[in-house]
């Protein structure tokens, strides 16, 4: 429904007034606050913006002029609205006018109110709407609100999965969760315009769709009607024809309460459609077919519930359709409200793209879609088990807070590009995302388009509505709903593209670490040259420069290098030449063409007499030829080309090769055999596919200079092997410790080369790696 009193600026009627207005780039800060038993999960704490007025002025450095911002009624009036504490909103709003960038301003964010009061309570319809009259009597220059954030996807996971307070896991609950919270968005606009009578509502929704089997499509049918329950109400849609109508009456809601709604239309004045790649579901009755963790059921039927990405043949709906079937629906103006993908860098540069480039395609159709929105700025906490725990699983966003400040990441350049030049490029967006990948299928592929009547997800002979009202459907308990994350991308095949991309240079074909990246750029969909000595021999400068000049490649990575320290003492020419010598000529020629650069340094270039682990300003003095060679190779690379990134590393494992210190030290003790490590020298193990990967997101990300990059913690080498040898079940008895100089090996090492940083801590303790090593170890045998 469209009412008269929308503004002209909301009434487009055709695609070229559509056209006449520039496509935005918004963008909103992760401001979760709900509540799980009597504890609050509070994002706004966890990523520091509470305590950052600062972070403003990098979102203004981004070019964006709308911003969805948080003045959640839980945090200002947690105790009543006559003890509400205004100091933060106040500042805060303040500064926004101040930057000329205008808030969305949202009052509950996935929350269920201050403890008070929870989303099945009467009260919290008429209570926020009080809340809401007092934000717009204390800013009233302030005119676009969303009251409540997501309210079908809130329901779900608070009256229905029971992951959220009030924790129900029954019908009755989430219908009460779900019509409590529309009616305070319809009191809430109410009281905001009696004070403004201009003021709009941006209106959020998580639109997935349901695919499945033919057996299941009455459940995926419903599922699909259901999924539009919460804007419907709002535009006065919901009556007597409506499909939904006697399901709703037979779980227990008044004609009286549905009526109401009818009496009191508040249709938005933009829908906020939210949208991620796991969002969409695939029923399946073939239990066998899918893990324990995924079957459920609706009281009617058992069946699986997993992501439809891994199991449509064809794919997922994907940004177009969605915004099209919303417009279809309800003509209304549309914003994508929330765009984040927690996964590698170049990732989540392809979806914000792909989402982008699907909204500028549907307005060349006439689709009135204003603008899209870079979500989780400064990223999101804990959102792989729906914000239910508190364990520090970090997803970041535009910027990265591993650093010390807010560190932007090649997200925030493609937003800038987006909002000020309207278009943006990179090589990495030359392979399509792995949700159009052959990987991303961990199940037996079905295909739906031969189901039905060949459009994805929509089944059935329209009949759905009198079916419902006859004998409504049972409602779902999946285990496992929908996250924001995807999960870990198995090894892929190589991968099929239309057109030539563009690729980066790998040198170092027969080393652990050139191999490692290979492994892990197929994984990733980074196209790339893997290239032995042979082929470009870094020490010979007439190769590099006519390699460089054949294959023109966009990054080099110099994988390649003097490895065995003990040998460097005896050939301290040849350690120099490929160490130090060699990168500086590809420094030098990846700087004459603008080829980013990105090689690796070691923890011996210290001489371990700190008692703290080394940051990258600390002062180098190696003990070895080895560590010289190392130190040299970093002043002569980044006087040649400023802008290459040198990482330095430490104590390497991994599951990709045999000639690791952990995996050595398994196999000699497994074989019954004992193995002799130090117990005098600390340092940082370095697990390879964390190592790399990371490396690679510092090279998207246009990162240079020095970077440590090593798992945090410090262990000896002999506590290291019984920590390992534990792990894996093998008799530590085995494993003698002694001393560095017992070892009688021919370089010195230092007896602390512990590395930490002061740029960025991006990789989990080295405990953690471990574990992870031991399943890849099992995945591969």
């Amino acid at each position: 429904m469209v009412t008269a009193a929308l503004s002209r600026e909301l009434l487009l009627n055709n695609s070229s007034e559509i056209q006449s207005l520039k496509m935005e780039m918004w963008a909103g800060v992760e401001c979760t606050v709900n509540r799980v038993g009597d504890r609050f999960f509070n994002q706004l704490e966890r990523n520091g913006h509470g305590i950052r007025l600062d972070d403003l002025n990098l979102f203004a450095e981004l070019g964006i002029r709308t911003i969805r911002y948080p003045i959640l009624w839980e945090l200002i009036a947690p105790n009543g609205l006559q003890n509400a504490d205004w100091s933060w909103a106040d500042r805060r709003l303040e500064y926004l006018q101040e930057l000329d960038i205008r808030p969305i301003v949202g009052l509950v964010h996935h929350g269920s109110g201050p403890s008070h009061t929870s989303l099945i309570d009467r009260n919290f319809a008429p209570e926020l709407a009080q809340f809401a009259q007092a934000v717009q009597e204390r800013y009233p220059w302030v005119e676009l609100f969303t009251p409540v954030n997501e309210p079908l996807t809130t329901a779900r996971f608070s009256g229905l999965y029971g992951h959220w307070y009030p924790h129900g896991r029954d019908n009755a609950t989430f219908i009460c969760a779900l019509l409590n919270q529309c009616r305070a968005i319809v009191l809430s606009m109410q009281a905001i315009r009696q004070v403004n009578p201009t003021a709009k509502l941006l209106q959020t929704e998580d639109l997935c769709k349901i695919f499945s089997t033919p057996f299941m499509a009455y459940q995926a049918e419903f599922e699909n009607e259901r999924r539009w329950l919460s804007l419907d109400l709002l535009c006065g849609k919901v009556n007597r024809k409506h499909p939904l109508w006697g399901y709703l009456c037979w779980s227990g809601v008044s004609i009286a309460e549905l009526e109401w709604f009818l009496a009191n239309p508040c249709p938005p004045d933009m829908i906020g459609m939210n949208h991620y790649l796991t969002s969409d579901r695939f029923l399946d009755e073939r239990l066998e077919h899918y893990p324990h963790w995924t079957h459920g059921g609706n009281g009617k039927h058992q069946y699986a519930d997993v992501e439809a990405v891994r199991v449509c043949a064809e794919g997922i709906a994907g940004p177009s359709t969605l915004i099209k079937e919303t417009w279809e629906r309800y003509q209304l103006p549309i914003a994508v409200t929330e765009v984040h993908h927690g996964c590698t860098r170049e990732e989540q540069l392809r979806w914000l793209k792909e989402v982008w480039d699907a909204a500028n395609s549907v307005r060349k159709e006439g689709v009135d879609i204003r603008a899209i929105t870079a979500w989780s700025l400064l990223g999101s906490y804990d959102w792989n088990s729906l914000v239910t725990k508190s364990e520090g699983c970090y997803e970041s966003g535009v910027f990265d807070l591993r650093s010390p400040k807010p560190r932007p990441t090649a997200l925030a350049r493609m937003l800038r590009d987006l909002a000020t030049k309207r278009t943006y490029d990179h090589p990495v967006l030359d392979v399509p995302g792995w949700w159009h990948r052959p990987q991303r299928l961990i199940y037996s592929p079905v295909s739906v388009r031969r189901w039905g009547d060949g459009e994805m997800g929509r089944w059935g002979d329209g009949e759905m509505g009198r079916d419902l009202a006859l004998e409504p459907p049972p409602i779902p308990l999946p285990p496992h709903p929908p996250t924001s994350s995807s999960p870990p991308i198995p090894l892929p095949p190589h991968l099929p593209t239309s057109s030539t991309p563009r690729f980066l240079v790998i040198v170092g074909a027969r080393g652990t670490l050139g191999q490692a990246f290979a492994r892990i750029c197929e994984m990733r969909g980074i196209s790339y040259h893997l290239l032995c000595r042979q082929k470009m021999d870094i020490t010979d400068p007439m190769l590099v420069d006519r390699t460089l000049t054949d294959l023109k490649p966009w990054a080099v990575i110099n994988a390649a290098g003097y490895v065995r320290v003990d040998d460097a003492e005896r050939e301290p020419d040849a350690c120099l030449r490929v160490n130090a010598i060699g990168p500086a000529i590809l420094a030098d020629a990846c700087a004459m063409r603008g080829i980013e650069l990105l090689t690796f340094s070691s923890d011996l270039v210290f001489n371990g007499t700190h008692a703290v682990p080394y940051v990258e300003s600390d002062i180098v003095s190696p003990l070895s030829v080895y560590g010289r060679s190392k130190a040299e190779a970093e002043a002569r690379v980044l006087k040649a080309h400023p802008t290459s990134l040198v990482v330095r590393t430490s104590a390497f494992f991994g599951p990709w090769d045999e000639y690791n210190f952990v995996t050595i030290a398994l196999r000699t003790l497994a074989s019954g055999q004992p193995f002799l490590a130090a117990a005098d020298s600390l340092v940082s193990p370095t697990y390879v596919p964390d190592l790399v990967n990371a490396s690679l997101d510092l090279l998207i990300d246009g990162e240079c200079g020095l970077w440590h990059l090593a798992n945090p913690g410090q262990i000896s080498w002999a506590d290291l092997a019984k920590f390992a040898a534990k792990q894996r079940g093998l008799d530590v008895s085995r494993i003698e410790a002694c001393s560095m100089q017992a070892l009688s090996l021919l370089a010195r090492r230092p007896s602390y080369s512990v590395l930490g940083s002061e740029r960025g801590v991006l990789l989990p303790p080295w405990e953690n790696a471990i574990d992870r090593y031991f399943r890849e170890c099992q995945i591969l045998r």
